[in-house]
């Protein structure tokens, strides 16, 4: 057992850098911005986070932003388990796992923008269960961390276990496998839940103190997620032999039309509640969309969002243009446009603007701020594009093993074997 667990590991490696030279100068593009980042954030470790323009009274901004963005993106891959595990379908459950390795990669990102935006990260240790005190259950917090780590090692080892029995050729344990598949619904529901919680939770934040947060955050999460999803697949398509059916990419763009509606339908309604209501609150959303004495520095970027979103949900709706990959690609793009801003500066900022004292700080992250989340991202494309490295010979059966037979079926998960298994 333990010598087929070190082949697996050796051969996984052995994967990772066998590739041409294209693959080489993406991974060498993606060093690069990782050590720009390293450097930008050893800055901010001798100096403190003085060298961001996060200040008292908007203490989270740029990174806790991103932060709240790829939670949604990790929830997303139940939108490829639902209909692969719970109705079968089976040109999405061929490739399921590549929701599970994108998962992987956004939490490893938001574990990192959680890092670099704490002031002390020597202390995270902290957080450690049974090590530091996480204050559960009074502390939404200590909840955070556990639900986002707990996803993350399901997701390690259902992506570990299809892949460990693919590369050696066998069948996957069903019994173990499945019951977790269907875990990681409601626990990809309770990472997105939770983190919209740590928010509305702050009673003395009233842009954030609504209950409808938490459905709106979900919501959101099946639109922007997904449509990184579709775009990688079409990446995919085109630079490897994997067989991806223009089925799965159809039925994953109108499960977002859906949530692309909800997700508006629940942001129509926060704005009613509002402006109809015109309490000494609608300061925050007055200060988002028209702008309070003066400071208007976040309305372009508000109603972009608000553009972005319903163009987008045009190009979902009619079934004509979904299909169309030109139009599908764009209303991608735009989805995810206006997704970030809603869930980074569209939601963090204005909560903290004014702040309890009445007093306008008008925040725009400084090029450390930017070297920092462009070295996170970097290390998430580059921990997708290795896992996929390793994912894509083991579905297709093209790797070597020496601890397999050769003439044995391969186990991957799109595979005859994994199938019926």
């Amino acid at each position: 057992m333990v010598r087929k667990i070190l082949d697996f590991l050796g051969g996984s490696v052995r994967l990772v850098f066998r590739a041409g030279r294209g693959y080489h100068l993406w991974m060498g593009g993606l060093t690069v911005l990782v050590l720009s980042g390293a450097f930008a954030y050893a800055e901010q470790l001798q100096d403190g986070l003085i060298v961001t323009n996060m200040r008292d009274q908007v203490s989270w901004a740029f990174y806790i932003g991103n932060f709240t963005f790829l939670v949604g993106v990790a929830a997303a891959a139940i939108l490829l388990v639902i209909p692969a595990y719970v109705y079968d379908w089976k040109p999405i459950r061929e490739i399921a796992i590549f929701g599970e390795l994108l998962a992987i990669s956004a939490i490893v990102m938001c574990l990192m923008f959680v890092t670099v935006d704490v002031g002390r990260p020597d202390r995270v240790w902290r957080l450690f269960p049974f090590i530091g005190s996480l204050n559960v259950p009074s502390s939404l917090l200590g909840w955070d961390v556990l639900v986002l780590n707990g996803y993350l090692v399901l997701n390690v080892v259902i992506v570990s276990h299809f892949l460990y029995a693919g590369y050696h050729r066998q069948p996957y344990r069903k019994n173990f496998v499945v019951p977790l598949m269907l875990f990681s619904i409601p626990a990809a529901v309770s990472i997105h839940t939770v983190t919209a919680f740590v928010y509305n939770g702050m009673a003395a934040r009233p842009f954030w103190n609504a209950s409808i947060l938490a459905p709106r955050f979900l919501a959101s999460a099946f639109c922007s997620g997904p449509a990184i999803m579709l775009i990688l697949f079409q990446v995919l398509r085109r630079t490897t032999t994997i067989d991806i059916k223009n089925e799965a990419i159809r039925k994953i763009a109108e499960l977002m039309a859906y949530a692309m509606f909800i997700n508006l339908f629940l942001f129509g309604a926060e704005i009613f509640k509002e402006y109809y209501s015109s309490t000494h609150h609608l300061i925050h959303t007055q200060y988002l969309y028209n702008g309070v004495e003066g400071h208007r520095a976040l309305v372009p970027f508000a109603w972009a969002s608000i553009g972005c979103s319903v163009v987008a949900f045009v190009l979902f709706l009619v079934p004509a243009t979904r299909r169309n990959f030109f139009t599908l690609n764009l209303g991608c793009l735009l989805i995810y446009s206006g997704v970030y801003i809603e869930k980074g500066m569209a939601l963090v900022i204005p909560g903290m603007t004014p702040d309890t004292l009445g007093e306008f700080y008008e925040y725009v992250p400084t090029l450390s701020e930017i070297r920092v989340g462009a070295g996170i991202f970097a290390v998430g494309f580059m921990v997708f594009t290795m896992l996929c490295k390793i994912a894509i010979p083991i579905i297709q059966g093209t790797h070597d093993t020496k601890s397999a037979t050769s003439d044995a079926p391969s186990a991957a998960p799109g595979s005859a074997v994994a199938r019926t298994g």
